[in-house]
């Protein structure tokens, strides 16, 4: 345990050096535009080099370092073309990639948490992970019965990684707001800090995962692998293999594109209607497609507990603002502490800014797309103008605050697959309010 306060300080010194790394890179830049070289091959140097080094921080952090560079990754869609290409790479490396723990520390945790007889329990088990989660990693096997498995490995110390780099992170906001426009930093990472411990425990995640795996068996369209054992810092699921969404946003066909789309809206909507809860860890590495085209979720660390299904208040907001009803939409707002009482905003400007978030539903299919969002951050985000004032004026209650991440998230997937969506069947069937 003597080594926890050197490698604490380590992983500081290592966060520390992300924003002097980017105010160098600035400074060379602006020198060398002083000597008269092109802006934007400069500033896409300087992009590259920054990605390249946030990459190989976060990265190795892991913990909670990692777990918020694979939260801002699907966030990259939003980012202007010209800058988005290194980013895009390295945020993306973050879903699936971190260095892998030597198995001899695997075995250790193995013994402690399913004792020393554990390789009893599998026929086969392979050393070498198969994937990287953010705080452990996944191994292949083979359970005693024969069933392939993947075992999820905790990382030793994962949990005083975990506050330590959210800790230093919330200090660095700023830094990575950059690579979210229009995105609130702080209010992300704070949630995130908030629901850290529950995450810890994988016997929670296990019983996340067993009650979406009840609800969904069977189904046509989504696929939850079942728990085949779990402990504090170990958990056996059933083994799914798929194409994974990464790579269908790489290079995946229309047809791919659009299915793994559908799929994971009417996943989003209606889980909290059928299970009482909301997969709250929206990125592709959590994402896969069979090739019977169902949607296989592998991740259940994070979920919000929703009983009675997605807050009525969001469809209501969203059919007064589809149906250009201000005045009502402003009151609704006003009564659910979206507006303080001291604040003052016209009807008007509130519809104005609320009104291009609609878009999906307006039409029988929304073509969801990089661009699309891009307008969207452009719009909230520029200091210039009258959407970024009353943006600036809203307000969002706690109780809704990961429902929005988490909704955003997964919208950022949707504009990274460029898929084409049927929105408005699947929020007019599972959104409650919107109907109404």
């Amino acid at each position: 345990m003597a080594d926890i306060p050197r490698r604490a300080a380590h992983r500081t010194v290592k966060l520390a050096s992300l924003p002097l790394g980017v105010a160098g890179r600035l400074a060379a830049g602006w020198g060398k535009r002083l000597t008269g070289q092109d802006a934007a091959e400069i500033n896409a140097e300087v992009s590259a080099r920054t990605a390249e080094q946030l990459f190989a921080v976060l990265g190795q952090l892991k913990g909670g370092a990692m777990k918020f560079g694979q939260a801002l990754s699907v966030f990259e869609a939003a980012v202007p073309d010209e800058l988005a290409g290194p980013y895009r790479e390295a945020l993306t490396k973050l879903q699936s990639a971190a260095p892998p723990m030597p198995s001899s520390s695997v075995h250790r945790v193995l013994d402690e948490q399913l004792g020393s007889g554990w390789r009893k329990r599998f026929a086969e088990f392979d050393d070498t992970p198969a994937a990287a989660a953010s705080i452990g990693q996944v191994h292949r096997a083979t359970w005693h019965d024969g069933r392939e498995v993947a075992v999820k490995v905790q990382y030793p110390g994962a949990d005083e990684a975990l506050r330590s780099d959210l800790r230093q992170l919330m200090r660095l906001s700023r830094l990575f707001q950059s690579l979210a426009p229009g995105a609130e930093v702080k209010p992300l990472l704070a949630e995130l800090q908030d629901r850290m411990v529950e995450e810890l425990d994988y016997r929670t995640e296990a019983d996340n995962q067993r009650a979406f795996a009840r609800e969904f068996r069977g189904d046509e369209d989504v696929l939850v692998p079942a728990v085949v054992a779990s402990s504090p810092k170990v958990v056996v699921t059933e083994w799914v293999t798929g194409t994974p969404y990464s790579r269908i946003i790489a290079n995946g066909e229309r047809e791919e594109r659009n299915r793994a789309g559908q799929r994971l809206a009417e996943f989003h909507y209606s889980a909290p209607a059928r299970v009482g809860l909301l997969h709250a860890d929206p990125h592709p590495g959590n994402f896969m497609l069979l090739p019977d085209g169902r949607l296989a979720v592998i991740d259940f660390g994070a979920v919000s507990r929703l009983p009675h299904g997605l807050p009525a208040t969001l469809g209501r907001m969203l059919r007064l603002a589809l149906e250009d009803r201000p005045a009502e939409l402003l009151e609704l707002l006003r009564a659910e502490r979206f507006v303080q009482p001291e604040v003052n905003l016209r009807a008007e400007d509130v519809l104005a800014y609320l009104a291009p978030f609609v878009d999906p539903v307006r039409v029988e299919t929304f073509h969801f797309t990089r661009r699309w969002l891009q307008q969207q951050a452009e719009r909230v985000g520029d200091l210039r103008s009258p959407d970024f004032r009353t943006g600036r004026s809203l307000n969002l209650p706690p109780d809704y605050l990961l429902i929005h991440r988490v909704t955003l998230g997964a919208t950022g997937i949707l504009c990274q697959l460029d898929a084409e969506v049927g929105a408005r069947d699947i929020i007019t069937r599972w959104q409650p309010g919107f109907a109404e």
